[in-house]
């Protein structure tokens, strides 16, 4: 059959047409072009634009990939850093570094250098040998290491230690790395025995026993022939190399060689020369370096040198003859720009003045008049003959009682102007009663009788007593429950002067605290943000706008330049020679604002290896990247549903706190490492590991006590309750505060009862004679200034 006659069968139903195509077979001929797809064209354009975009992304990652790759392992890369560490003091480190240097240098006799250009394997390669024992030195290294090479010797399997393979001193700089963030890492087994299958049973039992320690792209080789150290570096040469984000973010220089230059002008200063390959990014020399251990300076000039260790062959022999950097030609030489320069501010100088009453302004003067003339318009009962001015002597009755009134307002604590209720108490043990959430019934509450009054006047109570007393009861109650907070009032102080800077709140949570209210001298001389994240994204941006325009001022990275850092003290640049001749000495740059105090807040968590109490406000060393600083923080909880956060005294295991000191500004991520010095000269321990969390002057750090009252007498809903207070004076200042127990009750205060600081108290709920009385006070905390800001400065 042909022609009209032809069997037309419907197009299948895809799931993605649409119901106007599938229904196209209904529609008349006439309309069945209007009802098509009239938009084929802009979908294929679309399709065409996303094929494209997708191209173009793939293109951008491929050329950074390359870029990356270029600038880490090209002939123009700066030389790879590998660190080599000794997971047990029985590894012999010196071995593994003088056979590495030997495979990789051409020439096998003569004095090894540390930094060595293979041109075998078209590498260049500087290896470093961590000092087992010295914890400063390891981090020094780790900061800088391209690839971690832990050297695990095969005979120590028999040696008595919680590992195998690892002693405690490699415990605990493994879990240090990890918080400052491992780089490439790679396992060398040494000392595996000749024999075939011993050497393959043995190495195979000393991967399984150390492959839960590290990354899991992390490689095991052997290291005893030149063959497998001739494998191991053939796949570091090939292999993509990943470091810490932090490190990314900031130039940064290693330096090979320090020298001291005196300085003519001022006597105790003088110039520092390091000399050394920069990384990561671009440095200028209008920018601010921070010198590991001694602080931030300025930089005098910066000379790009000729590479000592050039990749070329033919370089490579002229280079190797002259072994002194000092014959090295200088190919450019950067001088800073004084209207450029970043100056180096460390503190807000405040003005004493500011505080000072400055002369009434007119809109202030009017209103004074405006008050005086509706005064004088007041009617006043005067004896004839009384003029004005003797008038105005004369006191009226409603000036004194508003002058009681004021008087007896004055005489309280100011409570948190909120509701008048008794809010829940978030610290408390609220028991499962159904009469907790009602409200005071004050039926009961009648003035007292005389018995209570007589009976607390009768007892006439040393201080021994009254401490022996108090002692007792203390005693009896802390195997109820232990408070962290609980404060004991003095007898020889009164309260309303011992907790003058205290107040009340009806609610940590709710309760309104203004940031900038009685703020301490030492908030004049620091420096905080309107909006901090967008200043940091401000900074980072011309950071690189300065690395993509390749600015006339600025060194780009991999090139050999040397650094005059000027105004550095002597004794500083003298300590710092003799660091550089066991660890290396970092310099690193500063971003805008870095060299500015401010109060900095971390994240941070106890050691597992330290057993010691951290108590607040105790001098510590903050490692944060590449910067060190000596802080005095405070301690607090990190409260997410409130702006308010409550003290802690010391640093508790297994929780994480925030950690809030005064310290040069630093823009995050960047971790923590925190070491606390020891007496005797003994080497400082890793006390504490975290991370930056964010700069804030306004977060308010509230420290809280609890005084304590034990119940007397017990009359349903109220209570005599003793021992809070000891002067009736104390009650009634403290009247406006709100009371609680340690069983759910919640109360307020009615009046003294005697002369020895017993009260009378009102509850919610019927009071128990075993519970205890307490009330929250809070005070706002600030970090200690330190005396020194730098550990070298202390030295």
């Amino acid at each position: 059959m042909t022609g009209s006659r032809v069997q037309v069968n419907k197009s299948h139903k895809s799931r993605f047409s649409t119901k106007s195509s599938r229904n196209l077979h209904k529609t008349a001929a006439k309309d069945k072009s209007r009802i098509g797809k009239s938009d084929c064209n802009v979908a294929k354009g679309a399709k065409a634009a996303r094929v494209q975009r997708n191209k173009m992304l793939r293109d951008q990652k491929r050329l950074a990939l390359l870029k990356e790759k270029r600038a880490s392992s090209g002939i123009a890369s700066p030389p790879r850093v590998i660190v080599l560490f000794g997971l047990s003091a029985s590894v012999n480190l010196n071995s593994v570094r003088e056979d590495l240097l030997r495979q990789l240098s051409s020439e096998g006799t003569g004095a090894l250098s540390s930094t060595v250009s293979s041109s075998k394997y078209r590498l260049r390669t500087t290896v470093l040998q961590a000092p087992h024992g010295d914890l400063v030195g390891c981090m020094e290294m780790a900061k800088v290491a391209d690839l971690i090479a832990f050297v695990a010797s095969a005979s120590s399997f028999s040696e008595e230690s919680t590992s195998y393979y690892i002693d405690s001193f490699g415990n605990q700089c493994l879990s240090v790395f990890r918080s400052l963030g491992l780089p490439s890492t790679a396992v060398l087994i040494r000392d595996l025995p000749t024999d075939l299958k011993k050497r393959k049973d043995l190495k195979k039992m000393c991967i399984s026993s150390l492959t839960s320690e590290f990354p899991e792209d992390c490689k095991f080789y052997a290291a005893d022939t030149k063959d497998e150290l001739h494998k191991f570096l053939w796949l570091f040469k090939e292999q993509r190399l990943t470091v810490p984000h932090w490190r990314n973010q900031r130039p940064f220089l290693m330096a090979q060689k320090v020298d001291v230059v005196a300085d003519d002008c001022n006597s105790g200063k003088c110039t520092l020369l390091l000399h050394g390959y920069l990384r990561a990014h671009c440095l200028s020399v209008n920018q601010l370096v921070h010198i590991s251990g001694a602080g931030d300076f300025q930089l005098g000039k910066i000379e790009i040198l000729k590479d000592p260790f050039p990749l070329n062959a033919r370089k490579e022999s002229d280079a190797m003859e002259s072994d002194e950097i000092h014959d090295l030609e200088v190919i450019r030489t950067l001088s800073p720009d004084p209207l450029k320069l970043e100056p180096l501010l460390v503190e807000n100088v405040p003005d004493p003045l500011a505080g000072e009453q400055t002369w009434p302004t007119e809109a202030e003067m009017a209103e004074a008049d405006q008050n005086q003339k509706h005064r004088k318009q007041k009617k006043r009962a005067l004896p004839r003959g009384t003029s004005e001015y003797q008038a105005a002597w004369i006191v009226d009755d409603s000036d004194e009682a508003d002058s009681d009134s004021d008087n007896d307002a004055d005489d309280g604590m100011v409570l948190d102007q909120e509701d008048r209720g008794f809010p829940g108490y978030e610290g408390t043990n609220n028991s499962d009663i159904d009469d907790d959430q009602a409200s005071l019934n004050f039926r009961y509450a009648d003035d007292g009788t005389e018995n209570d009054s007589v009976m607390m006047e009768g007892e006439i109570l040393t201080r021994e007593q009254i401490e022996d007393e108090i002692k007792k009861i203390k005693e009896a109650h802390a195997e109820d429950e232990e408070f962290p907070d609980e404060v004991d009032t003095p007898l020889d102080v009164p309260a309303r002067k011992r907790f003058a800077k205290y107040r009340g709140l009806k609610s940590l949570r709710t309760s309104s605290w203004d940031p900038k209210e009685s703020l301490p001298p030492e908030y004049a001389r620091i420096f905080a943000f309107d909006n901090f994240t967008r200043t940091q994204k401000h900074v980072f941006a011309n950071a690189l706008k300065m690395e993509q325009e390749n600015m006339d001022d600025s060194v780009p990275a991999s090139l050999y330049v040397r650094l005059h850092i000027k105004e550095v003290p002597a004794g500083i640049a003298h300590r710092l020679c003799e660091i550089a001749e066991r660890s290396p000495l970092i310099a690193s740059g500063l971003l805008q604002h870095e060299s500015k105090m401010s109060v900095l807040h971390f994240s941070v968590k106890k050691h597992d290896t330290y057993d010691a109490p951290i108590k607040a406000k105790e001098e510590l060393i903050f490692h944060v990247g590449f910067r060190q600083f000596v802080a005095r923080p405070i301690f607090s909880s990190d409260n997410m549903n409130s702006d308010k956060h409550k003290m802690e005294r010391f640093l508790h295991a297994g929780c994480f706190s925030v950690a809030s000191i005064y310290a040069p500004i630093c823009f995050p991520p960047l971790p923590l490492i925190v070491l606390k010095s020891a007496d005797g000269g003994v080497a400082p321990a890793v006390a504490a590991v975290g991370s930056l969390r964010s700069i804030d002057p306004d977060r308010i750090i509230l420290k809280k006590i609890v005084l304590t009252g034990y119940p007397q007498r017990v009359s349903k809903l109220k209570a005599i309750v003793r021992y809070m207070f000891h002067e009736p004076e104390d009650v009634r200042w403290f009247k406006p505060v709100e009371v609680w127990t340690k069983c759910g009750r919640r109360g307020r205060i009615k009046e003294p009862v005697g002369t020895h600081g017993a009260m009378k108290c009102v509850f919610n709920g019927i009071l128990q004679q075993r519970d205890t009385v307490c009330m929250s006070l809070y005070k706002r905390a600030y970090p200690k200034w330190p005396e020194h800001r730098f550990p070298m400065l202390d030295a």
